[in-house]
């Protein structure tokens, strides 16, 4: 009997689910999507093949009334190019799981008890782990037989130390609600480690690389010898870089200031914190291309927030190198980080004497692959890597099912 050798990662949102099939005997898609607007009547169902060197994007657009009605659509359009979640080729669904707290440190084979422990985690990730139960659930009743495994945000984070996990804060009262430095998109950073690694021609436990994840959500991280040691996420996302909508790090009196003084209620706190803040309450714009648009026709918002969004880079870069002691190479990567040109220069300026420095002409190359852009006499390598979470959570889940399937026999 052949060994089946698909895996579906799924990506559920609130409002959305977002989806590939790869074929794990050479990594490749096979198909990928996303259904938008789920709940509502101008819900969006977005489908592209890539069977045999890629298809036509096909459409949808009408009503779609919740997760199961949206995951019954992608099966129908997976059916269509033959590749129906009811084929014996599929080996498991892999589901992306924002928090999985100290407990899930690896990807995990879901059952009942693993699903009430990521209910547990909600109070920790109130906007993210709902849709992830709901989507694993609405997996699980399409196929109840087939592996579904959790690929958890926290789990490459849960290697720092304890000096870099806790706050300063009452032990025992940090304990009681779990209140820790969490960390997240740990999937990205463990793949983009791995893969500057590969760029550099050495094994992930003889570099030192500090990771830029900078999207709409933006985090850093010290990755020592293939494990995190320290990174800017804490016990939510909030915490760090400067991002699209979040302030990153702020003195948390500024949350009893703005109650006692402006008379803000915790919940316009946590909006203004969360989605009113970052670039665009700094600008009013999260697109980094509409930032640097505004700046060459010399708006000074535009300006000062993009300075902001750099110093704080700066401050990471320079935080994770003394963290680390010795750094191999320092890895931009998600929306910003691989497209930004000006980004990854500002960032870098100014820091020749820690051996960083980056090649105008290198630097200005825009391309899919990874690829060095440091002068060849730097001694930090400067690297820019695509990610690809969906590949890092396929590649996870299918090796533990394998590994479970030959425990096994």
């Amino acid at each position: 009997m052949t060994t089946p050798t698909r895996v579906l990662v799924l990506n559920s949102g609130s409002s959305s689910v977002k989806y590939q099939l790869l074929d794990m005997n050479d990594d490749s898609r096979l198909a990928q999507g996303l259904v938008e607007r789920i709940g509502e009547e101008t819900s969006r169902l977005v489908h592209t093949p890539l069977q045999g060197g890629g298809g036509q994007k096909r459409e949808k657009n009408g009503p779609i009334a919740d997760h199961a009605a949206a995951l019954k659509a992608v099966a129908e359009e997976l059916a269509a190019d033959g590749l129906g979640l009811d084929s014996p080729e599929l080996a498991a669904i892999g589901h992306r799981v924002v928090h999985g707290g100290l407990r899930f440190t690896q990807p995990t084979v879901i059952d009942d008890e693993v699903l009430a422990e990521i209910e547990r985690l909600v109070p920790v990730a109130p906007l993210h782990n709902p849709a992830n139960l709901t989507g694993i659930r609405t997996a699980m009743a399409l196929r109840p037989d087939l592996p579904q495994v959790a690929v958890f945000d926290t789990a490459f984070h849960t290697t720092m130390p304890e000096s870099a996990a806790r706050y300063a804060i009452d032990v025992e009262t940090a304990d009681a609600h779990r209140i820790r430095r969490y960390g997240f998109h740990g999937t990205s950073h463990a793949y983009v480690s791995r893969e500057t690694a590969r760029l550099l021609g050495k094994e992930p436990e003889e570099v030192n690389v500090i990771v830029l994840h900078l999207g709409n959500g933006a985090s850093a991280s010290a990755v020592r010898g293939g494990r995190c040691v320290d990174t800017s996420m804490g016990l939510t996302p909030l915490e760090g870089l400067v991002m699209g909508t979040r302030s990153g790090d702020i003195d948390p009196a500024v949350t009893f200031h703005l109650k006692r003084v402006a008379g803000m209620s915790e919940d316009e706190i946590d909006v203004l914190l969360n989605k009113k803040s970052g670039l665009v309450g700094l600008c009013g714009d999260n697109d980094m291309r509409e930032i640097r648009r505004r700046i060459d026709e010399g708006d000074e918002r535009a300006a000062l927030a993009f300075d902001i969004y750099v110093h704080r880079l700066k401050k990471y870069i320079g935080a994770y190198y003394a963290v680390l002691g010795r750094v191999d190479a320092v890895a931009f990567t998600a929306g910003v980080g691989e497209n930004a040109a000006p980004v990854r220069e500002a960032a870098i300026a100014g820091l020749e004497e820690l051996g960083l420095a980056v090649d105008a002409d290198l630097n200005a190359v825009r391309s899919d692959e990874a690829r060095i852009i440091s002068p060849v006499y730097a001694r930090v390598a400067v690297a820019v890597v695509p990610t690809d979470e969906e590949l890092e959570i396929a590649r996870q889940s299918y090796a533990l099912v394998l590994d479970e399937a030959s425990s096994n026999e």
